[in-house]
Formats: C-alpha cells, structure tokens, sequence
C-alpha cells in the first residue's frame, strides 16, 4: 500500500477534527473532536512506521511505540476532560463554551451591558456617599 492513502485519511481526519474545535459550541463535541485529531496523528505515525521500516534494515517500531504512548494520554485526557465537562454542567447548568466563558469573565448573559453599567454606577454613588456621612 502507498503512504499517500492513509496520509490522505490522515489529513482528512485532522482537517474535520479541527473543524470540530473551532465551529462546536457544546464541551463534549470539542473533546471529541480533539480524539479525532489524535487518532489522524496516531495513524500519521503507524503509516511512516511501517513505510519507513521497510527501508531500514533494522527497525525499532518507535512510531508505534509513540502511538501507544498517545492512545494512554488520550485516554487519561479524556477521563479528566469529561469529568470536568460533568462538574461545570452540575453547577452551572449548560455545557455551551459560550456561555461558561462569559459567567468566568464576570458578564451574565442575562442583563446587558448598560444595566451593568447603571449598576456599577449606583455602586459607585452609595460608596462616595458613604465616605462623605462619615466625614
């Protein structure tokens, strides 16, 4: 077999995978999407292996020795990712990456951003008035 074939799949697994990433909003599809990448990089690995074993007289299999290492980190990766996802959806009720991100930068996505302000504002105002009863 050619090493185009599967350095074509392999490109072809990585480009949906990183599609993936980058377009999907809820945690769980990004992780898998992040084991599709692994997996087109681990069969990257076993097909220049094997092409490149044929050449060498003496082959060491590292590149599948590197797969192996890469499916164990894949999988602890995914254990703690999951158990992650699992403890943001329990306290916070949604899996969206969105909507975590503008809770973890102090936004609430309910109110907007002059109801904000007027609540700042009115913060502002008690605490300076505050200061001036005491003085």
């Amino acid at each position: 077999m050619h090493l185009a074939y599967p350095a074509v799949l392999s490109a072809l697994l990585f480009c949906t995978g990183l599609y993936g990433v980058l377009a999907r909003r809820n945690a769980i599809l990004v992780l898998m999407s992040v084991e599709l990448m692994l997996n087109a990089v681990n069969l990257n690995l076993v097909a220049f292996d094997v092409w490149l074993s044929r050449a060498a007289e003496e082959t060491l299999h590292s590149g599948q020795a590197l797969t192996l290492f890469t499916i164990a980190i894949a999988a602890a990766e995914i254990g703690i990712g999951l158990a992650i996802v699992l403890a943001v959806h329990r306290n916070r009720g949604t899996a969206d990456i969105d909507k975590l991100r503008d809770t973890a930068e102090g936004h609430d996505p309910d109110t907007s951003d002059d109801d904000a302000r007027t609540a700042e504002q009115a913060a502002e105002s008690g605490r300076t008035g505050k200061a001036e009863a005491t003085a």
